[in-house]
């Protein structure tokens, strides 16, 4: 083979492992910017009536603080809460899952937030029936306040946090 051939032979050589190397590391680097920039918060699975609109507005709500949700329409919500021990005079219209914790009821996400953040030993957290203004349950500027309770595995209660608007 003459030197020139030789040459260009390597030459074409050297363009294909250039080119392959390129595609592989292009591929290697999507594979983790999609790892990264994915929607890949914390999973919520949210049990709620199909009707309900509220419900709705509180899952954007999560979806717009980084939660991942997943919600499961159900007719029979009452069964979810016994599942979880959740007591009537704790009940809401909505229940959510996450972590191995109940959430229930509607308040903003920086409570979730923060029970992730701490992981009490607790069963989960509550806000009984349906407050005015808070997540979901916006009324115009009327807000009533209300606490976020932390229910034990005990069944006792405390104030996990306090939402005075």
């Amino acid at each position: 083979m003459k030197k020139h051939q030789s040459q260009k032979l390597m030459g074409r050589k050297n363009v294909y492992i250039l080119i392959t190397t390129f595609i592989g590391l292009a591929g290697v680097s999507v594979a983790l910017w999609s790892l990264t920039n994915s929607t890949t918060g914390p999973q919520v699975v949210v049990y709620k009536s199909p009707t309900c609109q509220c419900c709705n507005k509180w899952i954007a709500h999560l979806e717009q603080n980084g939660f991942k949700v997943t919600a499961k329409n159900t007719r029979n919500v009452k069964s979810i809460k016994e599942k979880y021990g959740i007591k009537h005079n704790f009940s809401a219209c909505h229940t959510a899952v996450i972590a191995g914790y109940f959430v229930e009821g509607h308040f903003p996400a920086q409570s979730i937030h923060r029970l992730l953040s701490e992981k009490p030993d607790i069963k989960g957290i509550t806000v009984p029936g349906m407050p005015i203004g808070s997540p979901g349950m916006e009324q115009g500027t009327r807000k009533q306040p209300y606490n976020v309770l932390a229910i034990d595995v005990d069944g006792s209660t405390a104030i996990y946090e306090s939402y005075r608007n």
